[in-house]
């Protein structure tokens, strides 16, 4: 019968160059309810603040279900691997579907193990030619609330100016928590590195949920030590590459918050300021210190480590209140790496095109100039 696959024509001719033909699209799903007992013990724990256990189990065990039943459906098609996986979590009338979809991938010469790889084929082409080698897609996750004792504890300290060290405290150590399970799921496979690491916040159902995926991967050039402790990277795969080229290897990803009150003063400052014209010198302050708590915190972990540099450093900034700016830098810690390069002297153009949508449609918001994710 007719092939049907979710592999674009540059992730086919990039995946042949590497010897893999593409092949079936495979999709598992998992539809869960937290139930009654679960919404109960949720409630309680989010008057404490910080991570609500049984929603991030509940929402992993749904995530797993359907991926085992994604690879489970690739292996009946006799598939080496599955590439660009994506998956997604959907509310339907009080149930969550979990939903992963991917592309078999069939080898052309015998032997290797199967594997499964996060984010599309272009970027595990880049990730490939640069030696790593990928054996699953992992992913760590965290649902997680500020809660109305730590609510009222900042708000109360929202009344001056400075740094709301409770919600940055908080925000830090669930950022962080995700991204240990993301490597304790790399090592228990065998992976000695997680590249491609991408991080999604959400609300979900009065809580927030954030989780890391990436692909867990063996590079022979790393440190001994690093099967153990697992390097980190959310470099895409054309810096992946460019870098490994220089000689580089990532070390970790590195994240850090602030949250940062301007205070009920400077609030009323700048708001009357806000009706002239001109720099609202509070607001430039208050955003300022913000952005340098956290790159300060960036940089100190980064030369605690040993590393050379942190690249791709990104920042986003966010107001969670009046007054109250949430600020976050992510980057990845780089250092020079004996036994780094790279197998083709140049990548492909094909595996650096983005790809476009070409169905237009106004009703699913779809535009021809988008580019596919």
């Amino acid at each position: 019968m007719t092939q049907v696959t979710g592999l674009s024509g540059n992730e086919i001719y990039c995946l042949a160059l590497k010897n893999y033909a593409a092949g079936e699209l495979v999709v598992g799903n998992s539809v869960n309810s937290m139930g009654f007992l679960g919404g109960i013990a949720a409630g309680v724990n989010n008057i404490l603040g910080g991570e609500v256990p049984q929603v991030t189990q509940a929402i992993h065990q749904g995530r797993a279900d359907a991926f085992e039943r994604m690879v489970n459906e690739a292996k009946g098609f006799r598939a080496s691997g599955v590439a660009g996986v994506t998956g997604e979590l959907r509310n339907f009338s009080g149930s969550t579907e979990f939903l992963f979809v991917g592309s078999c991938v069939h080898a052309q010469t015998a032997g290797g193990r199967f594997f499964t790889s996060a984010g599309g084929a272009q970027e595990l082409y880049c990730h490939m030619d640069a030696g790593y080698e990928p054996i699953a897609h992992a992913f760590g996750n965290i649902a997680y609330s500020m809660g109305v004792a730590g609510g009222i504890l900042g708000a109360l300290k929202t009344l001056g100016r400075g740094e709301i060290t409770e919600y940055s405290d908080i925000f830090n150590k669930t950022r962080h928590v995700a991204l240990d399970r993301l490597l304790q799921q790399a090592k228990a496979d065998g992976a000695n590195s997680v590249v491609g690491v991408r991080t999604t916040i959400l609300p979900w159902h009065g809580i927030h949920e954030m989780v890391m995926t990436g692909t867990a991967s063996f590079h022979k050039g790393l440190p001994a030590d690093a099967k153990t402790n697992p390097l980190t990277s959310d470099l895409t795969g054309e810096e992946l590459w460019a870098l490994s080229t220089l000689g580089y290897a990532p070390v970790k990803l590195l994240m850090s918050t602030s949250i940062y009150s301007l205070g009920i003063v400077g609030g009323f400052m700048a708001m009357f300021k806000s009706f002239t014209r001109g720099e609202v010198n509070e607001l430039t302050s208050l955003i300022h210190d913000a952005r340098e708590i956290a790159i300060d915190r960036i940089k100190k972990e980064a030369t605690a480590i040993g590393a050379d540099e942190v690249v791709g450093l990104k920042t986003y900034i966010a107001e969670i209140n009046n007054g109250l700016v949430e600020f976050m830098a992510i980057g990845t810690a780089v250092r020079k790496q004996p036994g780094m390069g790279v197998q083709s002297a140049q990548l492909p153009v094909h595996a650096i095109a983005a790809e476009k949508d070409t169905w237009i449609d106004g009703d699913f918001g779809f535009s021809l100039d988008r580019k596919k994710e």
